[in-house]
């Protein structure tokens, strides 16, 4: 049997907290070594720094073609991880990802094949997020790029939209400077429910971070764009969660009208939604703080079509949402006249998601 060392991913949207994240694990498991990756998009290049508490083992500056961690990955992080794994020379590899990173690129190219990183057991992912402005990083409006924290030249992501998505496929969650009581309800509301949330590091548990915190499976079914299963409570005087759900699709043109009141505001959203223009398709929703993507994630195939977007917010915009919400969904009359599958060529959503590849 193949023997596999535990590597800790660490990301965030901050590289201050990253780092101080990073330092605090590497004293807590003295056996580890870590592996920084940074990405300079402007020079196009990708830089790898090795070290342990001997210090520094390896730097390399590599250029890339395209600076994306699409290309760190394919060209250098997985590999290294394995590498370094195969070694044997360390218990554990704390993996620091290039800033707004997401760790599950990285779990789902290892879980996709085994044989590309057979020594390599992901056991927990760490985000770390600076306390003092978690409010404004989760739902504020401000762009990647306008933080100097984009991975590519046509990284147009949101801060909060990256933000969110990277809390949400934490197994713990630290933060860095003072987190008050909201802001942790928030966190927590985005959060999976099992997530560890310390206000450092070193509150961690390292038998834990190098065991079997991370659960591929688990963790996929909890950010999945198509969600069927019930959703833990939320009690918080300070954020609430609406389960917005139907089997009837959404009226394409009502969608494009109502856009802004479904998808704006202080909230994160995300889920799946049908239309009856595009009956095989699922299509994603996938926003925060007032910014709001949606495109085309994979056929429906045998299962039931769903229209679901869950929304965690902090404002007074509820009822609004809900009435948003029931106004853009076909209605019975609709479906008894028109039917839940129309013969159309263009339905107004082709700059999100495409041609309409078929006639239904």
């Amino acid at each position: 049997m193949t023997r596999t060392t535990p590597v800790i991913l660490v990301t965030g949207i901050d590289a201050a907290a990253m780092e101080a994240a990073t330092v605090g694990l590497q004293f807590d498991l003295p056996q580890a070594a870590v592996m920084r990756h940074s990405l300079d998009v402007a020079a196009q290049t990708l830089t790898r720094r090795v070290s342990d508490l001997g210090g520094l083992v390896e730097s390399e500056q590599m250029d890339l073609d395209h600076a994306c961690v699409s290309c760190a990955l394919r060209e250098d992080i997985v590999p290294t991880l394995e590498r370094l794994a195969a070694a044997g020379r360390w218990g554990a590899i704390i993996a620091h990802l290039p800033v707004s990173a997401e760790a599950l690129q990285v779990c789902r190219v290892i879980a996709m094949d085994r044989r590309i990183a057979p020594h390599v057991r992901i056991s927990a992912v760490v985000h770390a997020l600076d306390g003092t402005t978690a409010y404004d990083d989760l739902l504020g409006d401000d762009l990647l790029v306008e933080r100097g924290a984009h991975t590519s030249e046509d990284d147009t992501r949101g801060l909060a939209e990256a933000h969110c998505a990277l809390v949400e496929y934490a197994d713990a969650i630290v933060a860095i400077g003072d987190l008050d009581e909201p802001d942790t309800h928030l966190v927590q509301a985005i959060a999976r429910p099992t997530a560890l949330l310390a206000r450092d590091a070193c509150a961690l548990d390292p038998a834990g971070l190098t065991g079997d915190l991370h659960q591929h499976a688990r963790t996929e079914r909890w950010v999945d764009v198509v969600r069927r299963g019930t959703l833990p409570p939320l009690e918080s005087e300070h954020v609430w969660r609406l389960d917005l759900r139907s089997p009837r699709p959404l009226h394409p043109g009502r969608l494009l009208d109502g856009i802004e009141a479904l998808g704006g505001g202080p909230r994160r959203s995300r889920g799946c939604f049908w239309l009856p223009t595009r009956p095989g398709s699922i299509c994603a929703w996938d926003g925060a703080g007032g910014q709001l993507s949606i495109g085309t994630a994979s056929p429906w195939g045998r299962s039931t079509p769903l229209t679901r977007i869950v929304v965690t917010g902090v404002d007074d915009e509820r009822e609004a949402l809900v009435d948003a919400f029931q106004r853009a969904l076909l209605t019975e009359t609709e479906q008894i006249d028109r039917g839940l599958y129309w013969e159309v060529a263009h339905d107004g959503l082709e700059p999100w998601l495409g041609r309409i590849s078929r006639a239904a």
